[in-house]
């Protein structure tokens, strides 16, 4: 398909899936309540729901979504390794990780601005680790066998935290926090993730033709006038500063990075380059449908992000893994 045209496709279906996600909910809100609200009408009722509720969750579905996906795909482009992602990799954990600690020791209540520093600290420590556990190893296996070791020292790193809490209520709400929603988020919310979320967003974007020719391999890379390490340096801090901000405000929301470029890559030529903004297109997209989900499924209790999204996520990931397995 056209890169123009798969582009502009993404992007109707991106104000599509916003209209729809300021629509549906516990209060219905139509076509024609939301314009008045806009145009400020004396309906305070559709105005609190619009522009309190609703409004914020739509831009953080999109924002967060269109981090999470263009994430996978840039990772899968550098680490050539179709199972890359944040939460594979360990990124998403090592935020969380970093944002729960920031809970845990009240360090969120001093400043709106910790949490998403702390993410993002946790997040850039991931990174190195992986990079420094993989080594100059092209072997996917390695990378993700490295990635599987993050995100579990930094799964057991949070249940400690969850272990230690003093205060039961505490820990609720971490554990809560940690299955991802963005539920009952505000323009605060936006604030705060959408500054770290554009600039990871600009720099990932920023990798595209490194990336295409990296395809070539490191030594053809260089032969292009590819500087590798800026490079990864760029790749390092876009993921940590998108994903920490991501995940400081929706908790870890796992898969959307797995999932959304391997639907993209048929529709494209498959270069990572031209895989990097349908990607995001698409992750905003999926993440924010997936948060209509949530919504409407009718249940007792608010279905968390994460869940759908691992439920959407891991049937991919096996039938990915099927493929790629070999024969030890």
């Amino acid at each position: 398909m056209n890169r123009t045209v798969l582009i502009t496709l993404l992007g109707f279906c991106c104000l599509a899936a916003a209209l729809l996600s300021i629509t549906f909910g516990t209060a219905p809100l139509s076509l024609q309540r939301i314009f008045e609200a806009l145009i400020g009408s004396d309906d305070p009722v559709a105005r609190i729901i619009l522009f309190d509720l609703r409004m914020p969750r739509a831009l953080l579905g999109l924002s967060v979504g269109a981090m999470l996906g263009l994430a996978g795909a840039a990772l899968q482009g550098y680490l050539r390794n179709p199972l890359a992602e944040p939460s594979v990799v360990g990124v998403s954990n090592s935020a969380a990780l970093g944002a729960v600690i920031a809970l845990y020791f009240g360090l969120a209540e001093l400043h709106a601005a910790v949490l998403p520093v702390m993410a993002i600290i946790g997040a850039i420590f991931a990174l190195m680790m992986l990079f420094a556990l993989a080594g100059k190893s092209e072997s996917p296996l390695t990378l993700i066998l490295a990635g599987i070791a993050i995100s579990t020292l930094a799964g057991a790193g949070i249940s400690l935290t969850l272990n230690l809490s003093p205060n039961p209520f505490a820990a609720m709400e971490i554990a809560t926090w940690l299955l991802g929603s963005l539920e009952d988020r505000s323009f605060n919310h936006v604030l705060i993730a959408l500054p770290c979320i554009a600039v990871g967003l600009a720099l990932l974007l920023w990798n595209g033709r490194a990336l295409d020719a990296l395809t070539l391999g490191e030594d053809g890379a260089k032969a292009l006038g590819i500087d590798l390490g800026l490079m990864r340096i760029r790749l390092m801090l876009g993921v940590a500063i998108g994903v920490g901000g991501a995940v400081a405000v929706s908790g870890s929301v796992g898969f959307v990075g797995l999932i959304v470029p391997h639907i993209i890559r048929p529709l494209t030529d498959r270069s990572p380059s031209a895989i990097l903004l349908p990607s995001a297109l698409g992750g905003a997209i999926l993440l924010t449908l997936a948060d209509i989900l949530v919504r409407v499924i009718p249940t007792s209790n608010e279905l968390k992000l994460g869940v759908v999204t691992a439920f959407l996520g891991v049937p991919v990931f096996l039938v990915h893994l099927m493929r790629e397995r070999r024969i030890w």
